[in-house]
């Protein structure tokens, strides 16, 4: 999100069609609401107003920082902490972040914008090139889940930690795709292979996850500054090398449709749809031993097949792409502010803080963009977007983190690939724990 024009300063600057000065004015209205408590706690606009209004002013103070907006991420990563501090010293009454909690996580507001993401960033995705880029996608998965496991016993050897437990309660947990589909499972079958219990194990997993995610998120920032720094590893936002190779030269002398809000209302319709199939398929088809395929994979692949057989109009793609804008720019203070109150909580953070285990955890995530960076440029991938998807996507905490490495890294239109690192590669290594945690009983 960027202020539209810059006029005779800051106060005059027009941002979201009116000039800041008014734009403030309604925000420091909805703080008195809050900070009043006369602002109800149980109703979807309060708590939109809320999120909004704290997002805001965190975002605009992050994009104006000189150090931050160029090393630390920006509007949006302040806008996460920001909140997340909020939350954590009460400042913001926690009727109000219980209400956020309740609306962004049990509610689902996230689900919106990540089915919205999936959807317009595959189907927008041309053929060809989306073929060729999931050809080499998984194999950089891989790339990054070995190499974070070698860093980390690096890392466990320098610190006097035991080798086997760098990769039971680190490398496992940061790599294993969050916290629902990753650090959760992975305690329970922990228990279920009789190696102590499941709380044990699961309290130093969310630990190191949430440790490790927030260098995920300055591992994004410092790929995109590799990439301004040194133009041949990146693309730009675009994870195939030689993209042109792959571009059909009948899409593009197509001419662009004309969207409308009728097209834009179909694009939402469609992610309905896509959604729903994804959410039956992930419910009636059984897992595969212990892996259970999640809905946001099912969602990424149907959307592959809708892409490649072609099926879907081109303005009901587009309209698609600009529901998915909508929440991505100039509502991506307001996502990020949920995040932040609904999904961190920084006491876990601070508690868990400790030389041995910020390194084991920096070393991991240092792994994790080295071995898929290097592996996806193999498979024809620019080295800063195969690094951030397939590697820091799969150590950072799920679908929340993914949107926070995304972000920080300036590279949200890669959504799809981040799902399946998510998805997928947590999937992987949830079979391959499987096999560890029966070795080491």
């Amino acid at each position: 999100m960027q202020a539209e024009t810059k006029k005779s300063g800051f106060i005059h600057e027009k941002i979201y069609g009116m000039p800041m000065w008014i734009m403030l004015i309604f925000v420091a209205v909805i703080y008195v609401g809050t900070f009043t408590k006369m602002l109800p706690a149980d109703d979807m606009l309060s708590i939109v107003a809320i999120m909004f209004s704290i997002g805001f002013v965190f975002y605009e103070i992050g994009e104006r920082l000189p150090i931050w907006k160029d090393y630390i991420g920006g509007g949006a990563v302040l806008a996460f902490f920001g909140a997340a501090a909020l939350e954590y010293f009460k400042i913001l009454d926690p009727q109000y972040s219980e209400s956020i909690t309740f609306f962004y996580d049990d509610f689902g507001f996230q689900t919106i914008f990540i089915s919205l993401l999936i959807t317009s960033a595959v189907l927008t995705v041309n053929r060809k090139q989306l073929i060729k880029s999931f050809t080499g996608y998984i194999p950089a998965i891989l790339g990054g889940l070995v190499a974070a496991a070698i860093f980390g016993l690096i890392g466990a050897v320098i610190c006097g930690v035991n080798p086997i437990d760098s990769i039971v309660y680190y490398t496992l947990p940061i790599m294993g795709g969050g916290n629902g589909s990753g650090a959760i499972p992975l305690s329970q079958m922990w228990e279920g292979a009789g190696n102590g219990g499941a709380d044990a194990y699961y309290s130093k997993a969310f630990a190191v996850l949430n440790i490790a995610n927030n260098f995920a998120i300055l591992g994004a920032v410092a790929l995109n500054a590799l990439g301004e720094k040194f133009p041949k590893l990146t693309g730009k936002g675009e994870l195939l090398r030689d993209a042109s190779k792959y571009e059909n030269v009948t899409e593009e002398k197509a001419e662009k449709p004309k969207i409308t809000i009728q097209e834009r209302a179909g694009g939402l319709m469609l992610t309905c749809a896509t959604f729903t199939v994804a959410s039956i398929l992930s419910e009636v088809i059984p897992p595969i031993g212990l892996v259970e395929i999640h809905m946001y994979a099912w969602l990424v692949l149907i959307c592959i097949v809708l892409n490649i057989a072609d099926v879907i109009p081109a303005a009901i793609k587009e309209g698609a792409k600009e529901m998915s804008s909508f929440f991505t720019k100039p509502l991506m203070c307001m996502c990020m502010c949920g995040i932040g109150i609904a999904f961190t909580d920084l006491g876990e953070f601070i508690a868990a803080i400790n030389p041995a285990t910020i390194f084991i955890a920096f070393m991991i995530v240092l792994g994790a963009i080295i071995g898929s960076g290097f592996v996806g440029m193999l498979f024809g991938f620019n080295f800063v977007e195969g690094a951030m998807t397939s590697g820091l996507c799969m150590a950072n905490r799920g679908g929340s983190g993914d949107l926070q490495v995304l972000s920080a890294g300036k590279r949200l239109n890669l959504m799809s690939y981040a799902q399946i690192s998510s998805r997928i590669g947590g999937a992987i290594v949830l079979v391959l724990a499987s096999v560890i945690f029966g070795l080491i009983k």
